[in-house]
């Protein structure tokens, strides 16, 4: 079983992240990790914190000499905000001597929208800065740093991951626009938003500036691509062992996640069945079968089928408002202003990027339930010789050759 669990808040000192289950032997890219922290940090309407942190994960343990040893692996990103947050979110019963920073008043109108008013209530807290320290989607860096982990085992085996922007706001990619993953793969990483459509995405961009201008805050859409992913992950023998409810809750758990959709996702409700399901051709190289569209987004009974993973997930504007929504101060509980924290306008692109670690830690999770070993030779043993006995199966029928 591979997991992961992280601590930290957005200003403490650091975010930590524990990653359990991980193979020994495989050989990690330090840069490469980095190189996704760095992805997560970008895209159009980001906020003043992306101009202080550059996110970097340290190994702390269950490495050595770039190999993973199968010893749990802890990574460390340090906050660099934090020198100028020692004075609020100083961890000892009184403010140590030397603390830098501001002394921040406590929070006590929670935001409309936010875990705020739900996380104080569940805890007991009075400062409204205990639930949004952890609250916040700077979490969201551990979870990267663990994706990265997840994906660079997926790529062992021929599995990549690549992401775009279907929306933002009511600028929307055409229903019928089917991105490929080599498109996705291709977007250029400093696009700033990475959409497909260089029109629509400057669409786009004035959807956001548009909306910082009035003091407002836009969510969207984005889709993530698996490629290479083979058939008979997952399973459909109990609920909770169908892949895409496992890969629904991953993304679920995004902050602002509010749905999500595998392959053509909720149209297919308002489809016939004749344009919802994909039709099996004898295979015309060495697949299995053929299938000319790929609307179950690569699952079917919750099982993997050999087709690419598509996985959508929609998000939905940031909680946070220049101009505030209407709340209640829990101090004398009468009408105020919800409080403003340092936010963004738009996080989507930062929001795909997580994406694609989620969905890369739910997949290594499945291959490893699947072809699982203690170690890369293990696993690429078993992996290949499933992969043989499939050859071999289809081939005695004529069908793969």
């Amino acid at each position: 079983m591979l997991r992961f669990l992280s601590a930290g808040e957005s200003h403490g000192q650091a975010l930590v992240v524990t990653v359990d289950g991980m193979p020994a032997g495989l050989q990690l890219d330090i840069d490469a990790l980095n190189a996704q922290l760095r992805r997560r940090q970008g895209g159009y309407g980001r906020g003043r914190r992306m101009a202080i942190e550059s996110d970097q994960a340290e190994i702390l343990a269950g490495v050595r000499h770039s190999r993973t040893t199968g010893a749990p692996i802890a990574l460390l990103i340090r906050n660099r905000d934090w020198v100028n947050w020692q004075q609020t979110m100083y961890v000892e019963a009184e403010m140590p001597e030397g603390a830098s920073g501001t002394k921040r008043a406590d929070v006590t109108r929670p935001r409309p929208g936010h875990a705020d008013l739900a996380g104080a209530i569940k805890y007991g807290h009075d400062d409204i800065r205990d639930v949004l320290e952890r609250a916040s989607a700077r979490e969201t860096a551990a979870r990267v740093a663990a994706g990265s982990l997840a994906r660079q085992l997926l790529a062992q085996f021929g599995v990549q991951i690549a992401s775009h922007v279907s929306a933002i706001g009511d600028v929307v990619l055409p229903e019928d626009r089917i991105v490929s993953f080599a498109e996705a793969e291709g977007i250029p990483e400093d696009a700033p938003l990475r959409c497909v459509d260089a029109e629509l995405q400057q669409r786009m961009m004035a959807f956001i500036d548009n909306a910082r201008e009035a003091g407002d805050t836009v969510g969207g859409a984005f889709e993530i691509i698996a490629s290479g992913v083979p058939p008979g992950l997952g399973s459909y023998v109990q609920w909770d062992r169908k892949l895409d409810g496992r890969l629904g809750q991953a993304l679920m758990c995004i902050h602002a996640i509010k749905a999500v959709g595998i392959g053509i996702g909720p149209d297919v409700a308002f489809r016939p069945g004749s344009r919802v399901h994909d039709e099996i051709l004898p295979p015309t190289g060495t697949t299995v079968a053929d299938r000319p569209t790929n609307r179950a987004g690569g699952l079917e009974g919750g099982v993997t089928n050999g087709e690419d993973v598509r996985v959508s997930a929609f998000m939905k504007p940031i909680a946070t408002l220049m101009k505030p929504l209407r709340s209640v101060d829990l101090t004398t509980m009468t009408e105020a202003p919800a409080a403003i924290e340092r936010s963004d306008v738009c996080a989507v692109p930062a929001a795909a990027v997580v994406g694609e670690a989620m969905v890369a830690f739910v997949l290594a999770d499945a291959f490893l339930e699947k072809f699982g070993g203690d170690s890369i030779d293990e696993i690429d043993a078993h992996y290949r010789a499933t992969a043989e006995q499939v050859r071999q199966r289809f081939a005695a029928r004529g069908s793969v050759v």
